[in-house]
């Protein structure tokens, strides 16, 4: 069969589906990038909010009005917290919770949509970074959060397994892995992975035993951070950017969304990771508008969050989700004043990103391109700066040394340097 895949949500999404790509091609089947042209639409759904949940739905009968005979799939957290809604949706055939998602290959064969003939894994099938999931599901119990219930309890892949599929990524061509998970941070904790495993373990374990070119964590618990961990950023390949989640500036808030630290824990792992690793970009998610937030918890948070100086702000406006505890609280801020309040937030975040950004002008960072258009290349720092320049070579997949130019809105402008030398060395 023609597949085509759409992703909604995270980066755990994203790794679930490049694999499910790999398997597919593997199969025997052929990955396109249209609808129109495909004979099966897979997508890999969100209920994170209400709006991913929205998009999920709309994504889903989109599929069928690009192409009457497509058969589209539903699965992911919006196919496993609501089935019954979504085997309802207008052309969706088959519902597959996150619990069968591993297995969607194996379920379409048993209902007939098999392929004969085996091919070679193309290569880089979508990006040049690839999503390698190390571990799933949460323990925790956050007010606001459907995670939980639409990922289960937390557990690890084995260590072989993941360094297998890296080899095979960089194998095929892939120059940057990012690691993911629900928790990355509490890889090993379940036991499924050895008694000893452990996120700092694993990832020592990958650059020694790959040879990847650059490893990249996506998102770490900022209450987990320590010293031998962030001691592996001395090897260059690992990418100089941790995603720590905040949620709330305000201590008062972190309690009623039942986070497990203050703010001045928080800030403490801020202050070592910085210490410890030179040009650090910490990016960061804040929730505005959870229920019972006032106007001076609000503003606390803004003090908080241009204290900490982030290199990138994804600011979300509260949404409630049925089974969660948050949704049933008291005191549910209204929409007028929660879009202010997340205008506010964002405002502020994009100076935050700005001035980071500012303090690498006429420094040199090495740029891992990704995508082109004509003669312009747009590719990202390991500091994670998106940086745009100007080149007939073919950057493609290549990592090279820039000079940084100038500011642009959400990056830099660059200048490649000519046979690895800049003018005037």
């Amino acid at each position: 069969m023609k597949v085509y895949f759409v992703t909604l949500g995270c980066k755990l999404n994203q790794s679930e589906t490049e694999r499910l790509a790999r398997e597919f091609a593997r199969a025997g089947h052929q990955v396109v990038l249209s609808p129109r042209e495909a004979d099966l639409c897979v997508v890999n759904s969100c209920a994170v909010t209400r709006a991913a949940a929205r998009r999920s739905r709309q994504v889903a009968r989109r599929a069928r009005r690009a192409n009457p005979r497509i058969v589209t799939v539903l699965t992911g957290c919006y196919a496993e917290v609501a089935p019954e809604a979504a085997s309802g949706i207008e052309g969706v055939a088959l519902v597959v919770g996150n619990r069968d998602k591993e297995r969607l290959l194996e379920i379409l064969a048993d209902r007939g949509y098999g392929a004969e003939s085996p091919v070679p894994y193309p290569s880089p099938l979508f990006h040049t970074r690839a999503f390698v999931k190390i571990q799933d599901g949460c323990n925790m119990g956050c007010a606001f959060c459907i995670i939980p219930l639409a990922r289960g309890r937390e557990r690890s892949r084995p260590s072989s397994e993941i360094i297998a599929e890296i080899r095979d990524l960089v194998a095929a061509g892939h120059k940057e892995i990012v690691l993911t998970g629900v928790q990355l941070s509490a890889y090993g904790r379940d036991g499924a992975a050895g008694p000893k495993a452990s996120l700092r373990d694993l990832v020592a374990r990958i650059l020694d035993q790959t040879g990847v070119a650059r490893l990249r964590l996506s998102s770490l618990a900022p209450w987990t951070l320590n010293p031998s961990l962030l001691a592996l950023w001395g090897d260059p390949r690992l990418c100089r950017h941790l995603h720590l989640s905040l949620q709330s500036g305000s201590d008062a808030v972190l309690r009623r969304m039942r986070r497990p630290y203050t703010t001045a824990r928080y800030a403490g792992a801020v202050e070592m990771a910085r210490g410890m690793i030179p040009d650090l970009a910490i990016t960061s998610d804040v929730i505005v508008g959870f229920p019972g937030e006032t106007e001076a918890e609000f503003q606390e948070g803004l003090r908080f969050v241009e204290r900490m100086a982030f290199a990138r702000l994804h600011v979300f406006r509260y949404s409630p989700r049925p089974g969660t505890k948050a949704a049933s609280m008291p005191h549910q801020v209204p929409h007028d004043v929660k879009q202010a309040r997340s205008q506010a937030m964002i405002e502020l975040g994009r100076r935050s990103a700005e001035r980071f950004r500012r303090q690498f002008l006429g420094r040199r960072l090495d740029v891992l391109w990704e995508t082109r258009e004509g003669d312009r290349w747009t590719g990202f720092t390991d500091n994670y700066i998106r940086v745009t320049t100007e080149s007939s070579l073919d950057l493609s997949n290549t990592i090279t040394p820039v000079e940084l130019m100038g500011l642009t809105e959400e990056g830099m402008w660059g200048r490649v340097a000519a046979e690895g030398r800049f003018p005037g060395d």
